[in-house]
């Protein structure tokens, strides 16, 4: 195993890191004012318009996609270029056109779209000219095990008819969201995993309707177009908008999910260097009782621990990426599920130590931590709850 950066990662990565400290990072305070300047508008802000423009221009779009339609790395290249990202994740991600749930949206339509669909949904969806969501859970049912899915896909005739209610469809609240990936049972009585199938749902087809907003710990997620609830009320689609094949969308959805699980965490390891990097400075700055809380004990511990958290993790998330290049996304499972558990968890344990750092500034928004806090936390149920992917790690362990 060889994790060493080679010349395009490394160039890719010096590229990305100026582009984060000049043009991201000083950006944040923009963003911060024009999201207070119109409370209810859910499409990105002019200040992402202005940094994908200098993203494009500087050559970091679609780094996420491997084939020919993005930049054409590969998992173990994207890795640091993704950590970078993760001290902006509300702006980096969105400003090189690698946030969620585009990028896994983009790359099923790549895998499994037809050459119509991808002219239809992909293409816009590379030049970021619309956006898209993923509909998969629903609040009925518990959605860390898919083959529950209530949602029901009918054919009828030369049509499909969706019936059904969704949740937490990311990006879904945004006008600029043109295209809802929608999970249902198109077969109830087939093989358990053989009973979903996606469905293409354009956003103003008929019989969708956007309930309400959802927010995570009180944070509406205005800046990445929210997250929806949404009702599917004999919403009709022509038989064309069938991804893949009937009975097909559990399998999509594992091919979806995988390299969305390691994004997270590439991601997340960059949140926890930003952190770090917080509480360093802080800890500099900052004196209680006439000692810099640099010569405290405790603070010094909790910037150790941090540390080798964040490397151990890194190298498990380098060796997952190398796994699923060399190996395939299945035969990588295993780690996948590893860095899936491990990285939110000890993500959420530094940025609670940097909360404390920062004592009451850390729960307040004038820092990112809180915020930094929210997001990681979902982590630890999004794309599957620790619990199910301990469950079937364990699993497999003990049949070893």
């Amino acid at each position: 195993m060889d994790f060493a950066p080679d010349a395009r990662t490394t160039e890719l990565a010096e590229t990305v890191h100026r582009f984060l400290y000049d043009q991201v990072l000083p950006a944040e305070p923009t963003l911060d004012r024009q999201l207070a300047d119109a409370p209810d508008d859910w499409t990105f802000r002019p200040i992402v318009d202005e940094l994908r423009a200098k993203a494009r221009a500087e050559g970091l779009w679609n780094l996420f996609l491997p084939s020919e339609r993005g930049a054409g790395l590969t998992n173990l290249q994207y890795a640091p270029l993704a950590e970078l990202t993760g001290w902006s994740q509300r702006l980096a991600p969105v400003a090189m056109n690698c946030a969620a749930p585009d990028t896994g949206n983009m790359e099923l339509l790549a895998e499994f779209g037809t050459p119509a669909q991808q002219e239809s949904w992909l293409e816009p969806l590379l030049e970021a000219r619309i956006r898209s969501a993923f509909s998969m859970t629903e609040p009925d049912v518990a959605s860390s095990d898919a083959s529950q899915i209530g949602t029901r896909i009918r054919r009828d005739g030369d049509e499909y008819v969706v019936t059904g209610r969704k949740w937490w469809s990311t990006g879904a609240m945004s006008p600029d969201c043109r295209l809802l990936i929608v999970m249902g049972k198109t077969d109830p009585d087939a093989a358990r995993h053989q009973q979903q199938s996606m469905v293409l749902v354009p956003r103003d087809t008929p019989g969708v309707r956007i309930v309400r907003p959802l927010t995570v710990f009180g944070y509406d997620d205005r800046d990445h177009g929210g997250h929806a609830e949404i009702v599917f009320d004999d919403v009709r689609v022509p038989v064309e908008n069938l991804l893949g094949t009937e009975g097909g969308g559990f399998a999509m959805a594992q091919a979806r999910l995988g390299p969305g699980r390691i994004h997270h965490c590439m991601r997340a390891l960059g949140t926890a260097e930003r952190a770090l990097a917080l509480a360093t400075e802080r800890a500099r700055e900052r004196s209680t009782f006439g000692v810099p809380l640099s010569e405290q004990g405790v603070i010094r511990e909790w910037v150790a621990e941090s540390r080798v958290e964040i490397e151990a993790l890194r190298l498990l998330v380098l060796k997952t990426a190398w796994l699923m290049d060399t190996v395939g996304n299945r035969k990588a499972m295993t780690e996948i599920q590893s860095i899936k558990i491990a990285v939110p968890r000890a993500v959420q344990r530094i940025l609670d130590r940097v909360i404390q750092v920062f004592g009451a500034a850390g729960v307040s928004s004038d820092q990112p931590l809180a915020e930094m806090f929210a997001g990681n936390r979902s982590l630890r149920i999004a794309d599957g709850p620790d619990e199910v992917h301990l469950a079937s790690l364990g699993r497999a362990q003990l049949r070893r």
